[in-house]
């Protein structure tokens, strides 16, 4: 794919930016007499050392190139899987690592003091001849910046979108190039270098769904804020963390699950959020061919929640996601505002059961038409998206002005939609959550978090256990120790 030397980035009618074409970029690192290395490439071609070789002076930068595409020469190189397969993420380390330590064995340091030495490499599987797996792949490169230091490493997690191996080739040499030139000359600004990956492609033709930064030069790099930029660049539609806070893998996770979906603000999370998460798991493993072995349950935030005055508030996201994974849960960031689109996103990776823990507000949104005049078909097609994988809806309860409970029973939609809600509710789409706690009902998030920001006492009963003593540890949500300062003088 040959492109002029620069093109300009617009923002408006204003040029900002000018990007360098493929070419000079590969230039530029082959005429860079310190970085050497090696390129492995298994599944698409050799693609991505491809360019640095038509670039011009690629003896001063490559090494060795190489594409170990039998199984078994893989194997024998880079040993086996447990699981067998090949275009996964520890394949891609042994990879790295490997080509790593051959550099290190067999070029002297004595010989090469300047030397700044690094591997590229990738496993990926392009579209199936029938076209029904469009293909994805890992890709990372590992690499120092200084040659007496420690090796950085930039590892990424990509769906191909084209439908057309040759394409699908093409796009990943141009994703290599960018990684590798971004790695050596924008690591000082990763938000920068993750933008940078997308220089001479589209959104439409990959994404980037994981993308892991570690070693001396990211040490405070925080990779779940950049997973938040993922999404909020519109470089992948949703991200996930586990418990332990880490990125991972939606697929990896996803796959053939039951999936129990809880959306909120969690601003913070409070005893109600804990209450629904609870009861509606109840509920949900008592549905026919759900496996309690086989089911997650993921708390979903979505990026238009993550909104402060326009712009994405990543301490307030940061404070969010290690509240719920201190408890335990999965999270997911996305920006799928409706709700039939959280469902399609799931119905991507698993086949089985799913549910929507949900309250009495939210299914209120959820009949509001203004929410899916971009549908040709409204929403009833966006009903039909929603419901056609047998989903069912847990609803929990809410307390109106006159403290009267509100639930799927006597709860309002507008008049033009009542037929459509009673056909889902009389058909067991929806099922209230009955055993809740009462005294749940009187704590909403806003409350809470006004409390915390203004020293109003009592906020610390509405939360679950051990979340109050982190606000206060970490403060979070605006939190200041003046009033307890003043509490104990």
């Amino acid at each position: 794919m040959e492109r002029i030397a620069t093109e300009i980035k617009l923002k408006g009618d204003k040029a900002i930016e000018q990007i360098p074409s493929l070419k000079d970029k590969a230039l530029r690192i082959n005429l860079n007499e310190n970085i050497y290395g090696t390129f492995a490439e298994i599944g698409a071609g050799q693609e991505t050392v491809r360019h640095f070789f038509r670039a011009g002076g690629s003896s001063g930068t490559i090494a060795k190139a190489m594409s170990a595409y039998d199984k078994d020469f893989s194997d024998a190189i880079y040993g086996t899987e447990e699981d067998g397969r090949y275009v996964t993420e520890s394949r891609l380390k042994k990879m790295l690592s490997h080509e790593v330590r051959l550099i290190e064995e067999r070029l002297d340091r004595v010989k090469h003091p300047n030397k700044m030495f690094f591997s590229y490499a990738n496993t990926v599987a392009t579209i199936d001849f029938a076209k029904q797996f469009k293909g994805h792949g890992w890709v990372g490169v590992k690499y120092q910046i200084e040659p007496d230091e420690d090796y950085n490493e930039i590892i990424l997690h990509i769906r191909f979108k084209e439908n057309d191996a040759r394409l699908q080739q093409e796009t990943l040499g141009i994703l290599g190039v960018n990684l590798i030139y971004g790695g050596f000359y924008k690591y000082n600004d990763p938000k920068k270098l993750l933008r940078y990956l997308y220089d001479h492609l589209d959104k439409d033709q990959i994404e980037i769904d994981t993308i892991n930064f570690s070693g001396p030069r990211f040490a405070n790099v925080d990779n779940r804020l950049m997973s938040l930029q993922l999404v909020k660049n519109g470089m992948t539609d949703a991200v996930m963390f586990g418990p332990d806070g880490n990125n991972i893998l939606p697929a990896a996770i996803l796959y053939k699950k039951n999936i129990l979906t809880l959306r909120g603000s969690f601003r913070p999370v409070t005893k109600v959020n804990m209450d629904m998460y609870e009861k509606s798991l109840e509920m949900f493993l008592e549905e026919s061919k759900v496996d309690p072995d086989n089911t997650l349950v993921i708390f979903e935030i979505t990026l238009s929640n993550l909104r402060s005055e326009g712009e994405i508030d990543e301490r307030d996201f940061m404070d969010r996601a290690e509240l719920l994974c201190s408890l335990g849960q999965y999270v997911m960031i996305s920006n799928f505002q409706e709700y039939y689109r959280v469902v399609e996103y799931f119905s991507s990776y698993t086949k089985a059961r799913m549910g929507l823990a949900i309250g009495v507000n939210n299914l209120i949104d959820i009949f509001d038409e203004k929410y899916y005049r971009h549908l040709s078909g409204g929403i009833l097609e966006a009903f039909g998206k929603l419901f056609y994988r047998d989903l069912k809806v847990f609803l929990y309860p809410m307390k109106d002005e006159n403290k009267m409970v509100i639930n799927s029973e006597n709860l309002k939609v507008h008049p033009r939609m009542k037929e459509l809600y009673k056909f889902f509710k009389f058909n067991g789409k929806v099922l209230d959550i009955e055993n809740f706690n009462t005294d749940n009902l009187e704590i909403y998030s806003r409350q809470v978090l006004k409390m915390i920001t203004k020293d109003i006492p009592g906020w610390e009963a509405m939360l679950p256990k051990g979340i109050a003593e982190l606000i206060k540890r970490d403060k979070l949500f605006g939190f200041s120790e003046k009033k307890e300062l003043e509490e104990k003088n």
